[in-house]
């Protein structure tokens, strides 16, 4: 629980719950079970989400933030699925908010009800802090009469110490 930042509840002297903070819900997760609930509701999260829960909880190494972004392709075996990734995440923000006009204003209130914070690249930006040692940044470029229009997720650079490479895909095609 420490080298993941979330808080460690023992119920009984051998089991607990991890309460975790994941895209701006909480949600507690059993140990040793792995048992997860989303908090304001009590309902069990799709697949997925429990699933990078779980990784996180267990690849979670307390590297510090690197308060660097890189890109997909410099993640550990990143390259080779670059171009599924830019499918995946990027293609999908461009065909959204990449037009000119009401594109990157679009983006932007996207951005605020997803709880992202204003960064000061492209023609907009924004933080994630969608786990709490994993943060991804969306950069919009919206398309002028030069060049079209382009989108970038991009991480954090210690977040290869939280969760794998295709759970990072995975993560930023959920942002997307």
């Amino acid at each position: 629980a420490a080298r993941a930042g979330v808080t460690y509840t023992a119920t009984s002297s051998d089991t607990g719950q991890v309460q975790i903070a994941f895209f701006g819900a909480h949600y507690h997760v059993q140990w040793p079970n792995g048992a997860a609930v989303r908090m304001n509701d009590q309902k069990e999260p799709d697949v997925a989400t429990r699933l990078l829960l779980l990784h996180y909880l267990v690849t979670a190494d307390g590297a510090p933030m690197a308060s660097k972004w890189i890109a997909f392709r410099n993640l550990p075996g990143g390259l080779g699925y670059d171009a599924a990734f830019e499918r995946r995440a990027s293609a999908p923000l461009v065909k959204a908010f990449g037009a000119p006009g009401h594109g990157q204003t679009g983006f932007e209130v996207a951005a605020r009800i997803l709880g992202g914070e204003r960064l000061r690249f492209g023609d907009a930006a924004f933080c994630f802090r969608l786990l709490p040692r994993v943060w991804l940044a969306v950069v919009l470029y919206v398309a002028d009469d030069e060049f079209p229009a382009s989108a970038n997720v991009l991480f954090d650079g210690a977040a290869e110490h939280y969760l794998a490479t295709e759970d990072l895909a995975v993560l930023g095609g959920m942002l997307a």
